[in-house]
């Protein structure tokens, strides 16, 4: 029984800490120099141009 409760506690302790690490790196990368300079420069209308190489062949 307590080796049960010992795997129990050791799972719920490697996810607590895999979630402070997701944390701490999504914030640090936010945060950083390079991320706000990424943030700064996206262009929304990048994300509704893409790239369609058969859109030429329909104009025939």
């Amino acid at each position: 029984m307590g080796s049960i409760v010992f795997i129990i506690l050791w799972i719920v302790g490697l996810f607590i800490l895999y979630r402070i690490i997701l944390v701490a790196v999504r914030e640090g990368i936010n945060e950083s120099v390079v991320g706000k300079l990424i943030k700064k420069n996206e262009d929304p209308k990048n994300d509704q141009e893409t790239f369609q190489p058969y859109e030429d062949f329909d104009k025939d």
